[in-house]
C-alpha cells in the first residue's frame, strides 16, 4: 500500500506529465500547498524531499526560496546506472555490450538525421583529438573522445538517444579513463579512424559507418580486458569520490 507522500508525490508528477505545472514554476507555499492537497505539512515535506532526491525539485531557502520545478538533468540517469553497477545489479561487461548495441542505433539515425552544423562540430572535435594526440595529452584525449560520443547523440536528433547514450557513455569513459591514466595506452589509429567514420557518415553510408564504429568499439573493449584492474569498478569511479563528499557536507 502506497504511503500517503506517495501519494503526493504520484499527483505532482502527474500534473508535470499534463503540463501544468513546468520547469522553473515554483509550488505554492507549504501551507496552502498542504491544504490543497489535504495532507499535513509534515507529509508535504515527506513528499517534496523525495521528489528532490529523484531530481524533480529544487528546495530553496531564504526569503525567495520555496520549492522549483527543475529542468531535466541527464545526470540522474548517468547516476542511476553508476548505482546499478555499484550494486551488482549490471555488470561492466553488460555495460559495454549494451553500448555497443546503442551506438549501432544511433549511428543509423546519425546517418539519417545529421545536419551539416553536426558534421562540423564532429569535425572540430577529431581535430582537437588530433592535437592532443601529437602533444601526448592522452588523458585530454579521453575527454574528446567522451565530447564526440555526445555529438553523434545529438546528431540522431533524438533526445530520448542522446540521454540514453550519454548515461551509458559517461560510465564506460571511465574505465577508458583509468586505463589510459594507469597505463598510458594509447590507440595510435584513433584520429584515423575518426575521420574514415566522419567520411561515411558524411556519406550517409550505414553500412561503413556502423561497421567503423563497431570494429573500434570492439577494440576498445579488448584494450580494457586485457588488463582486469581497468575493469575495476572501484577505480573507473574513483574520481567520483570527492565530488559525493562535498554534496554529503553541504547537506
Amino acid at each position: 500500500m502506497r504511503r500517503t507522500f506517495e501519494e503526493i508525490c504520484e499527483r505532482i508528477r502527474e500534473q508535470l506529465a499534463l503540463g501544468v505545472l513546468k520547469p522553473g514554476d515554483k509550488l505554492p507555499r507549504e501551507r496552502d500547498l498542504a491544504e490543497q492537497l489535504g495532507v499535513s505539512r509534515h507529509v508535504l515535506r515527506e513528499a517534496l524531499r523525495s521528489l528532490e532526491m529523484a531530481g524533480l525539485l529544487r528546495l530553496q531557502k531564504g526569503v525567495k526560496g520555496g520549492a522549483f520545478i527543475r529542468e531535466g538533468d541527464v545526470g540522474r540517469m548517468n547516476d542511476v546506472v553508476r548505482d546499478m553497477l555499484s550494486l551488482g545489479a549490471i555488470s561492466v561487461r553488460e555495460l559495454s555490450e549494451g553500448r555497443i548495441h546503442i551506438l549501432d542505433l544511433v549511428v543509423r539515425l546519425a546517418c539519417a538525421c545529421a545536419q551539416q552544423a553536426d558534421f562540423q562540430a564532429l569535425e572540430a572535435n577529431i581535430e582537437r583529438s588530433d592535437l592532443a594526440t601529437r602533444e601526448g595529452r592522452l588523458l585530454d584525449r579521453v575527454e574528446c573522445s567522451r565530447a564526440f560520443y555526445k555529438l553523434l547523440a545529438a546528431a540522431t536528433g533524438n533526445k530520448v538517444m542522446a540521454m540514453i547514450m550519454e548515461s551509458v557513455t559517461e560510465i564506460h569513459m571511465r574505465f577508458v579513463y583509468a586505463k589510459v591514466a594507469s597505463s598510458g595506452v594509447s590507440m595510435p589509429r584513433l584520429v584515423e579512424k575518426r575521420r574514415q567514420f566522419l567520411a561515411a557518415l558524411r556519406l550517409r553510408d550505414v553500412a561503413a559507418a556502423t561497421g567503423l564504429m563497431r570494429v573500434h568499439l570492439e577494440s576498445v573493449q579488448r584494450m580494457l580486458e586485457s588488463d582486469p584492474g581497468a575493469m575495476s569498478l572501484q577505480v573507473a569511479l574513483a574520481d567520483m569520490q570527492p565530488r559525493a563528499h562535498r554534496r554529503i557536507g553541504q547537506d
